[in-house]
């Protein structure tokens, strides 16, 4: 299973359509990052450090099983695909998309290029004020005050004003499914599938037990005789195996996955 952390995430745009442009990079951060659990209400601000139009600005929190590097790659490329521009010289510019790593959990990180928690973050009211909505008691992992503090110690005076209507939030897998049955031919990549998906989103996987079967081995030696034996033993321990799976929640698990439907002799019929 892979490790989900919690992350924070500072989002802008000045160019364009700009509600468009959030809306667009969190579908694209939903499937290339991870799942989006709150996104805060957008706000609109000046631009910060230069003379442009004003931005759009939100903030949101990510489960994702990226590493800091990997995550560092994923939005930049996002920003890429919405349009960015590499920047030119130094000063700060207009984007049609801006993507900030503000916390990753409580991690420091000081590496090229990556710098988390984000040093300007406790500066920008533009970043604090949509934060605080979604993460008000988050300790900040470096001075150790919940950002509600951070925001109230905020010298930034930039007018800053709420905007409807809010981003659609994006719906998790395991959001929309309690109950996902992957199903084909032998040899289509059923279980690997299945694994897989149990493996992202931490899903309680279910496989059949062909190999178990006491008719199999007589089905291939005398298919007619054995055929409807051998599928009236499937579909019994199929049932089987299903009614007592399916009767024991994990609280640990986000749903069930199986690489069979129990049914399957119908689709196969």
């Amino acid at each position: 299973m892979k490790i989900q952390r919690s992350i924070f995430l500072s989002l802008g745009s000045n160019l364009g359509d700009r509600f468009e442009n959030l809306q667009n990079t969190v579908n694209l951060l939903d499937s290339k990052v991870g799942s989006i659990k709150t996104i805060s209400k957008i706000v609109q601000t000046p631009s910060w450090g230069y003379k442009g139009e004003d931005f759009f600005n939100i903030c949101l929190e990510i489960r994702t099983s990226l590493s800091p590097e990997a995550l560092l790659k994923a939005t930049q490329s996002i920003e890429q695909k919405i349009g960015r521009k590499p920047k030119q010289g130094e000063e700060y510019q207009d984007r049609i998309i801006d993507i900030d790593i503000l916390f990753f959990e409580d991690e420091v990180i000081f590496q090229p290029g990556l710098i988390v928690p984000h040093p300007k973050a406790l500066e920008r009211k533009f970043v604090l004020l949509p934060l605080a909505e979604i993460a008000e008691n988050f300790r900040h992992p470096i001075i150790g005050d919940p950002i509600k503090v951070c925001l109230a110690n905020c010298v930034d005076d930039s007018e800053i004003k709420s905007l409807d209507p809010s981003l659609k939030r994006p719906i998790s897998l395991e959001e929309r499914y309690n109950y996902i049955a992957i199903e084909g031919n032998i040899g289509a990549g059923k279980t690997s599938l299945s694994h897989l998906i149990s493996d992202d989103f931490n899903a309680k996987i279910i496989l059949e037990r062909f190999a178990d079967n006491p008719f199999l081995p007589q089905f291939y030696k005398d298919q007619e005789r054995y055929a409807f034996p051998l599928e009236m033993s499937f579909l019994a321990d199929r049932y089987q195996q299903l009614t007592e799976d399916l009767s024991q929640y994990d609280l640990f698990k986000n749903f069930i996955v199986s690489d069979y439907y129990i049914f399957k002799s119908l689709i196969f019929a």
